[in-house]
């Protein structure tokens, strides 16, 4: 992979939540011939990062990350990896520069949506001359490309979930919630909110185990970047954790939006949904019949 054509303008620093892209999004950087800082957010990060520059700051602390950034002479930032709660407004801690703006950040933090949330962040990083990058820019193999990535390919009662699946999906992140959706028979069963794609799954398990869905029908799981998404922040993705939950909830498959959902450790999800014998693709929204036709 070629080295981004900026990086003689600044060190890259990967902001780190939990789950495993953070550490996908550093070894791919490293491959690349980077030194990133990682910033590993405090209560949030998952991983152990002693091979890498590191410091653990929390996630309203912008006066240390401000200081960080300015120490290690950071120009690009990565905002990688899940956040599982908001800061409390006695945990914003702003620089000078952005105290002004702090009453609005406060009042995004209390109730805009996810996006709307990261749109702020990404401002206040950038407000001094730094530029925020997608983790698919530094890992651009972990996007997702149209059609089947395994052995399996869906169905023609699959395709038709998918379509009912991804216009819920579509629906919902227009409303700033969430980006998944589940289809059974055409019929939309579930939508991911503030639990996530794995705990909306097990809702679908218990949905099937008390037999309020049929045995019969399998269906599909959607994910799509929201529509009005900035895609340098939280892009969909899955994981092998997501294929053996749409395995244990019954499920045919996953389709995923190509170029805008990152596949983590590719190999493994293949091999994995390969053995439940479920298929997992991307389709994208500008093609007919989604790409699977």
């Amino acid at each position: 992979m070629a080295l981004p054509s900026d990086t003689a303008a600044g060190r890259l620093a990967i902001i780190a939540g939990g789950g495993l892209l953070p550490s996908y999004v550093a070894e791919a950087a490293r491959a690349a011939g980077e030194d990133p800082i990682i910033v590993a957010l405090k209560d949030e990060s998952d991983r152990r990062w002693e091979d890498y520059d590191h410091a653990v700051i929390g996630i309203g602390d912008f006066a240390a990350l401000d200081g960080l950034f300015n120490r290690y002479g950071v120009g690009r930032v990565v905002m990688s990896g899940s956040v599982r709660r908001r800061p409390e407004w006695r945990d914003v801690r702003p620089t000078m520069r952005i105290l002004m703006k702090v009453p609005a950040a406060i009042r995004t933090l209390l109730s805009g949506g996810d996006d709307t949330v990261l749109q702020m962040v990404i401002r206040l990083i950038e407000g001094n001359g730094r530029r925020v990058v997608g983790a698919h820019e530094i890992a651009p193999d972990l996007l997702a490309s149209v059609g089947p990535l395994g052995a399996v390919a869906p169905g023609e009662e699959d395709r038709r979930d998918i379509a009912c699946a991804a216009e819920a999906a579509e629906m919902l992140g227009r409303l700033d919630v969430g980006q998944g959706a589940v289809s059974i028979g055409g019929r939309v069963v579930a939508l991911e909110g503030l639990e996530g794609t794995d705990q909306m799954l097990e809702r679908v398990a218990g949905l099937r185990a008390a037999g309020r869905i049929s045995p019969r029908r399998r269906g599909g799981l959607v994910k799509l970047c929201k529509p009005q998404q900035d895609i340098r922040a939280d892009l969909p993705a899955i994981g092998v954790s997501t294929i053996l939950n749409a395995a244990k909830a019954g499920l045919a498959g996953i389709a995923v939006e190509a170029g805008r959902s990152l596949v983590l450790d590719r190999a493994a999800v293949i091999s994995a949904a390969d053995e439940a014998r479920l298929f997992v693709c991307g389709i994208d929204r500008g093609l007919p019949a989604w790409g699977l036709e």
